[in-house]
């Protein structure tokens, strides 16, 4: 059986992307994620009360001073590094796998590397959203622990953008 996902998918309308995952990639698929659950408002919120306790703390006649800083000042630090810390984290799993050829059609989403194919029906999916330079497609699960980034840049020609949007929005629509 050496189809390797190609003829699993087969539709009359096509769009190709070609691409090799970046950091880039990987953290817009977060940050769209993040946005749909609301993470951002909360991570928003964490940060004010962690820095605002810290500097509270600071300025407080009996407080231990520049030791709050070094104390809450990291915290700071790592409640707004998480999303990049995610990003790299997942780089580096996909990173070492090559080029990703990914095939949109109206059946699903297909994608390949040198080492695996992927096929996903659209079942699995509740919507999407486009970025600037991505579309990322989200899973149904409360969490939206699966996403599918498709960066601009893999696609062939500029129509192609147009061409991916109206197959998506035929099968998922956005979100």
């Amino acid at each position: 059986m050496d189809h390797q996902g190609r003829d699993i998918i087969q539709a009359a309308e096509t769009v190709e992307l070609t691409y090799r995952p970046t950091r880039g990639d990987i953290l817009a698929g977060i940050r769209v994620r993040d946005r749909v659950r609301q993470l951002h408002v909360l991570r928003g919120a964490l940060i004010a009360l962690v820095a605002g306790l810290g500097l509270l703390l600071t300025m407080e006649p009996d407080g231990a001073g520049m030791m709050n800083v070094l104390v809450y000042g990291p915290v700071v630090l790592l409640l707004w590094a998480i999303p990049r810390l995610q990003a790299r984290h997942v780089l580096r799993i996909v990173q070492w796998q090559g080029e990703y050829r990914t095939t949109v059609t109206d059946a699903g989403v297909s994608a390949t590397n040198e080492h695996a194919t992927l096929t996903v029906r659209w079942s699995l999916f509740r919507g999407y959203r486009e970025t600037r330079d991505h579309v990322v497609l989200l899973s149904r699960d409360p969490n939206i622990l699966c996403l599918e980034v498709l960066p601009k840049r893999g696609l062939g020609a500029p129509e192609d953008a147009e061409r991916l949007l109206a197959i998506l929005d035929r099968n998922v629509g956005r979100v």
